[in-house]
């Protein structure tokens, strides 16, 4: 639906009695209607007259009404028309050159009067006076008062000849800097510039293009205004009039600019999108084309291919809606190893050149390749990887492309830059306003209530996310214009209303990458606007997702969103805007710290720079469930991204945190990971030191069972122990390198990081599956004693459990958190997220441990039990000693197999804000980063068998060659 505003402008003659004398004062009104639906005016008209009013406290009847102005506001597009017998009134044709009864595509449906009747009591009369000498201003000022007392009328006069223009005399070249200059010589009160093309007249403002200069005067010329022009196109062609005001007397001047003109735009596609030479044809029939504005200029235009010498000429042209669509078909040798480009070079009629060039994916035999797809009725062709194809089509109602990319054999997710045509529209006015095109209040406010009117229909997902990211563009086109051009505080409800609306959404739509530029971009540009935009009577306004106040008063104590703000200051307007619902969304990077549960940012500045009392004290309230470590932090502009230099934290507690901050800007807070605890160097140091030994540890594990593997596993029983104990070796040692390897994150790229943390997934997953796998076999052979479990099951069930299951779950985690757009793993510490309870990937490790821990635990309370009945009660002392100490045997060869040292880790987790956690955190540090070597004890050394076997072996190649040839012997003919 297109959101526009329709505007009815009527004249109500009210007649009232006067105390109820038969003399009747008749009074002529002028009413505004404005709708954002179609309503018919007869309909409005009948409501006014059924109207009863009141005036000076006296009644009033309406005797006649009729309809004067009707005007239609689509975005930034307008369409304005008197009525039949109406002109429009001399303000609007002297201010917007919209004269007599054409349509007028200037919004002027503020002005008052505005519309005329052709036939009026008092007749308005257009004249032109011819003088061959100069006349003072001040003599003809005169004239014009006498005239006006006599007349009883108001009289505005324009002269032409007065001024001096300067102006270059010939066409100016693209993309020069013209300058023009216009003299008067007397002094006056104000002056300005105007261009006027075939359609629209503007008022030139300084902006990015426009460069306006008043210092030119000189003792003959005592009026001068200038005007650089930076970088011409073709919209600068057109009449340039400058005028110098004098009371009611205007003196103008007119030159034309001519512009050699080049496309400004060009748009190149190709059919088909790719180039498929994996088969054996040798040559691929393309068809290119372009499309430019339309332009009375013709150009000479000229095709390659490859950077091939021979220009080739456009086959055909069309021309639709402004634009001209040129082709070319060429047929295009396929080259292995080589890319394939298409160029284009327009020419003007001053040799200058202008070229474009679309690059066009060739498929060479044996690529890795994504099939070709029909999405949403897209579709994309089958594309190499590496390489981004680009549809110039979108939904109906909206422009520009669709793009995605191919990271082979797997398409990435498209990613639409189709915004809605209403928006579009804006997001040009903002572009011209930025040049100083028309840049007046009268049009910014235009724009901000046309971006209102759009982002209300954004949602942040899906096809909109390209509506936000382009809204957050207007935004800041309007925050770099109001550095050179004043902005009034009536566009604040609009521009509050619309950037709330903006954040509706979870920008899901898009990468993080992307994400985080648009949310650096919106807060810079809102802060901008805040600061810059000038505040007179304003108090503040207030939306869902925005709070905006203001202090005038030198000690400030103001609240924004329930964040308190103190400030003491000798002269200037404190601005304060606290936002929600950005938090999220920026790139939150700060020494591994997490925005604080209540997502408040609150931007705070003076509109006067010369204020030195900066230090400001905010009072933000806590979102936080369990005591953390806050920090004060603010939005550094120059690195996009937090930092703490200037603020400390006065206050902390668990219903709020006091930032003190000797500057201003953005602020917010964060809370660090680890529950606020800093880095303990003595725990860093176990950490590494009980990996070292865990790894060598298993390293020496695994060749002693595989020395000793024919000699001890010799019944089912043993096989299945020794197979389990082997891969929960193998799987811990794989998870240690992976854990040593990750130490320092802030040295491996994202990738080496992820794939890091994808491996300590599987792996510690993979390890604890097994000890499952041990758990679960041993409780089977205690309670099944006469039905064992046979070889072929047990090696079927324990890889299934063992390889399968680890490999699906870390898969299905992985995929589901990439599909939902949230994030998988911490750059920061290359490992799962944790959030909050039951939120982040980290429970997709948390759960199936817990779960796997608890059941090895209860295996081992089963194997505790079962050893303490077959102790006969009326057992002697000496016994239940041997009881004992068969129990105490099964809690230490257990426990480092059954992952049960695991138990403190969940114990750590939940005791986060207990004074005892750094003893809990260094019980937990040893015991699992040495587990390696409580496997090697256990596993190895504890075992009789196994020290027999090793004792045999070592003591075997000490005897020499004799004993080991017969030990080597002995082996092989067990083995087979």
């Amino acid at each position: 639906m297109k959101m526009f505003s329709k505007v009815f402008i009527f004249l109500t003659g009210a007649v009232y009695i006067y105390y109820q004398v038969l003399a009747q004062d008749i009074y002529s009104a002028e009413i505004m209607v404005e709708s954002n639906v179609t309503l018919d005016a007869q309909t409005v008209l009948s409501a006014i007259n059924s109207t009863s009013l009141s005036l000076s406290g006296q009644t009033v009847q309406i005797i006649n009404t009729e309809l004067v102005a009707e005007c239609l506001i689509v975005g930034t597009d307008t369409n304005c028309n008197c009525s039949t017998n109406y002109l429009w009134s001399n303000e609007v044709c002297y201010n917007y050159n919209c004269c007599g009864d054409a349509t007028c595509t200037q919004n002027v449906s503020y002005i008052t009067p505005l519309c005329s009747p052709k036939v009026q009591v008092l007749n308005v009369a257009d004249f032109q006076v011819a003088v061959n000498v100069s006349v003072l201003t001040s003599k003809l000022q005169e004239i014009v008062t006498f005239l006006e007392t006599q007349l009883s009328a108001t009289i505005f006069v324009d002269t032409l000849g007065m001024v001096i223009v300067e102006a270059p005399g010939t066409k100016v070249c693209y993309q020069s800097t013209p300058q023009l200059a216009c003299k008067l010589e007397e002094p006056t009160g104000s002056a300005g510039w105007n261009m006027t093309t075939q359609t629209q007249r503007f008022e030139l403002n300084n902006g990015s293009v426009v460069q306006l200069n008043q210092t030119c005067a000189t003792s003959i010329y005592q009026s001068c205004i200038g005007v650089t022009l930076k970088g011409v196109t073709g919209i600068w062609e057109g009449t340039y009039e400058c005028g110098f005001t004098i009371g009611s007397i205007r003196h103008t001047g007119r030159t034309f600019l001519s512009v050699a003109l080049l496309p400004d735009t060009i748009t190149m596609s190709t059919m088909p999108l790719t180039m498929d030479c994996s088969k054996s044809q040798q040559n691929v029939s393309i068809t290119a084309s372009v499309i430019i504005p339309a332009s009375s200029k013709s150009y000479d235009i000229s095709w390659s291919y490859n950077g091939s010498a021979t220009n080739y000429t456009a086959v055909q042209n069309t021309t639709s809606k402004g634009y001209v669509n040129y082709t070319f078909t060429p047929t295009i040798p396929c080259t292995k190893g080589s890319g394939t480009y298409v160029n284009i070079t327009f020419k003007n009629d001053v040799n200058q050149m202008k070229s474009a060039q679309i690059n066009i994916p060739v498929i060479n035999a044996n690529d890795i390749v994504c099939n070709q797809i029909i999405l949403n009725g897209d579709t994309w062709p089958k594309t190499p990887a590496g390489e981004t194809v680009i549809i110039r089509t979108c939904p109906p109602g909206r422009v520009g492309y669709k793009s995605r990319t191919c990271i082979g054999p797997a398409w990435q997710d498209v990613f639409s830059s189709c915004v809605s045509e209403e928006l579009d529209k804006v997001s040009n006015a903002a572009q011209a306003f930025l040049k100083g095109l028309g840049a007046t209040p009268e049009v910014a406010k235009n724009i901000f209530e046309g971006l209102k009117n759009s982002s209300t229909l954004s949602s942040g997902s899906g096809e909109s996310i390209a509506d936000v990211n382009a809204s957050i563009g207007v935004l800041n086109m309007m925050a770099k214009a109001s550095n050179t051009t004043v902005l009034g505080e009536d566009i604040f409800p609009d521009f509050v209303s619309a950037a709330s609306n903006m954040l509706n959404g979870t920008w899901n739509g898009v990468n993080d990458t992307v994400r985080y530029s648009m949310s650096s971009n919106y807060l810079n540009s809102v802060e901008g606007l805040v600061k810059n935009i000038k505040v007179n009577q304003s108090n503040g306004v207030n939306s869902t997702n925005l709070d905006l106040t203001f202090c005038r008063s030198h000690d400030c104590n103001v609240s924004v969103f329930d964040i308190g703000v103190n400030m003491n200051k000798t002269n200037g307007i404190l601005k304060t805007v606290a936002v929600k619902n950005l938090m999220s969304k920026l790139n939150n990077s700060f020494n591994g710290a997490k925005p604080d549960r209540t997502d408040l940012i609150l931007s705070a500045t003076l509109d006067n720079n010369s204020d030195s009392a900066r230090r400001i004290r905010l009072d933000f309230p806590s979102g936080k469930t369990n005591p953390t470590q806050p920090h004060c932090v603010f939005w550094n502009t120059t690195e996009n991204n937090w930092s703490d230099e200037g603020c400390n934290i006065s206050i902390s507690d668990e219903n709020h945190t006091v930032c003190e901050c000797n500057h201003l800007t953005a602020f917010s807070v964060l809370m660090s990971k680890n529950d606020g605890r800093k880095t303990d160097p003595t725990l860093e140091l176990i950490s590494h030191i009980g990996l070292g030994v865990s790894i060598c540890s298993l390293v020496i594990f695994l060749i002693i069972e595989s020395l000793v593997w024919s000699a001890v596993v010799k019944t089912n029983l043993s096989h299945f122990r020794h197979t389990a104990i082997v891969n929960i070796a193998t799987f811990l040692l794989l998870a240690d390198c992976s854990f040593l390897a990750s130490s320092n994150p802030e040295t491996l790229s994202d990738s080496w990081c992820l794939v890091l943390t994808i491996c300590k997934h599987l792996f510690y997953l993979a390890m604890f599956c097994w000890m499952l796998c041990l758990s679960i076999m041993l409780v089977h052979q205690l309670i099944f004693v006469f039905s064992p479990l046979r070889k072929r099951v047990f090696m079927f069930l324990s890889s299934i459990l063992g390889y399968v299951c680890p490999i699906l779950m870390v898969g299905s985690s992985y995929v589901y958190y990439k599909y939902t757009n949230q994030k998988y793993h911490e750059p920061e510490t290359c490992w799962l997220v944790y959030v909050k309870l039951l939120v982040g990937s980290m429970h997709a490790f948390l759960l199936p441990v817990g779960t796997i821990v608890l059941a090895n635990l209860f295996s081992m309370v089963v194997v505790i039990v079962t050893l303490m009945k077959t102790s006969v009660p009326d057992s002697s002392k000496a016994d239940d000693k041997e009881t004992a100490k068969g129990i105490l045997k099964v809690v230490i060869v257990l426990t480092p197999v059954f992952g049960v040292t695991w138990i403190v880790g969940f114990i750590q987790l939940i005791m986060s804000d207990s004074p005892m956690y750094n003893v809990i955190a260094y019980i937990f540090t040893i015991l699992n980063t040495f587990q390696g070597f409580f496997i090697l004890i256990t596993g190895c050394f504890a075992e009789q068998k196994v020290r027999e076997e090793l004792f045999k072996l070592i003591t075997g190649k000490s005897k020499g060659n004799d004993s080991t040839k017969k030990f080597t012997s002995t082996t092989y003919t067990k083995d087979h």
